[in-house]
């Protein structure tokens, strides 16, 4: 998602966020490219043609010498690491203004998850602590079969403060700067990994347009009954049924079973943190 044609790249991953604004802190791209395509990913598929792109797991014909980015025989888990600058509209320099729109990304493999929800900042603060995302097989030795995992500020490990003093950090420069905050989830839809479908990338992508554009500030919501998000009922370009993850299911009380299951984790994961945040900040949890 971070290469957009329509926008310039500042990095896609490891960025800070100062009193000057946004930058990013690293000189390169860490892509997975587990059966990409030149249609739907052009930019980072090119990459992988390129002198200087160094491709992990990546299958390579020893005849051909062609690579065969659908191979998984090794695992789903193919990664190309390449320079900024090999993305066509880099910024050069790797500074932005003061943020607009934050979209935090999960991949929820449990398909309960709406595809975006808009967050207060109490959520903000609760969802980025949170870290919430899910391992599916392929992607690590060991994991076979979809499983949770919590990582606070999506990055524990790389924080050398309690992740609490970059929750309260996250919330104030939100306020401060008045802006909007999604929950993106790039998981599973219409059940969970093995059953349901990955999210289709152009529907992800028409949902970051329209959240960044200003499409969706006034379209109308609702709420979901488990996880207290607020979901758009309407997006350019994207089937309104694709919206509320519970109507993609066809088994309606599996998808609440699923969900509340979920939840009931979520809410666990976070209770390491309920000292050290306001009541406001729990209450904007899952139900």
């Amino acid at each position: 998602l971070s290469a957009d044609p329509a926008r310039q790249l500042i990095g896609d991953d490891e960025h800070g966020w100062s009193d000057d604004g946004v930058f990013n802190i690293e000189g390169g791209c860490y892509a997975k490219v587990i059966n990409l395509n030149p249609q739907s990913e052009p930019e980072i598929w090119r990459t992988t043609r390129q002198f200087g792109t160094i491709l992990e797991n990546v299958i390579m014909n020893p005849v051909t010498r062609r690579l065969d980015l659908g191979d998984n025989s090794l695992t789903e888990n193919t990664r190309a690491a390449y320079p900024l600058q090999f993305i066509p509209n880099y910024k050069p320099d790797s500074k932005g203004g003061h943020a607009a729109n934050v979209i935090m990304l999960t991949c929820d493999a449990f398909g309960v998850l709406p595809p975006l929800s808009i967050l207060s900042p109490e959520q903000a603060e609760y969802y980025f602590l949170l870290g919430y995302t899910a391992k599916v097989a392929g992607t690590e030795q060991g994991v076979t079969k979809p499983t949770a995992t919590f990582s606070a500020c999506f990055g524990l490990p790389f924080m050398p403060l309690p992740p609490a003093v970059y929750g309260k950090l996250l919330k104030a420069k939100l306020k401060e700067h008045n802006t909007r905050i999604w929950l993106m989830n790039t998981g599973w839809s219409g059940g969970e990994y093995g059953v349901g479908k990955r999210m289709s990338i152009e529907h992800t992508r028409a949902l970051l347009h329209a959240a960044l554009d200003g499409k969706l500030d006034d379209v109308e919501r609702e709420q979901h009954p488990i996880f207290n998000l607020s979901m758009p009922k309407s997006c350019p370009d994207v089937p309104p049924s694709v919206l509320n993850p519970e109507n993609t299911w066809a088994d309606k009380d599996a998808y609440k079973k699923a969900a509340e299951n979920l939840a009931k984790m979520c809410k666990e994961a976070f209770k390491k943190f309920e000292k050290d945040v306001d009541e406001a900040v729990i209450k904007s949890g899952p139900f």
